[in-house]
């Protein structure tokens, strides 16, 4: 059976914490950031936990598991 690929999409954009949860960036970041409040800006700096329904399907997208 040949290899399976990784989504690279998928590989860029999360990561596995710790304790083997997958984490995000927020969205909204990137531009249009005047308009948008001292605490919002804040708030999108964190990472995220992706909800437990998406993890089955990142899993199948990265056969190899994230780094």
């Amino acid at each position: 059976m040949p290899k399976l690929k990784t989504h690279r999409g998928v590989a860029k954009r999360f990561k596995i914490s710790g304790t083997g949860k997958i984490r995000h960036k927020r969205a909204g970041k990137s531009h249009l950031l005047t308009k948008k409040t001292r605490s919002v800006k804040r708030h999108m700096k964190e990472t995220v936990s992706v909800h437990p329904t998406a993890v089955e399907a990142l899993r199948r997208l990265t056969p190899y598991g994230l780094k």
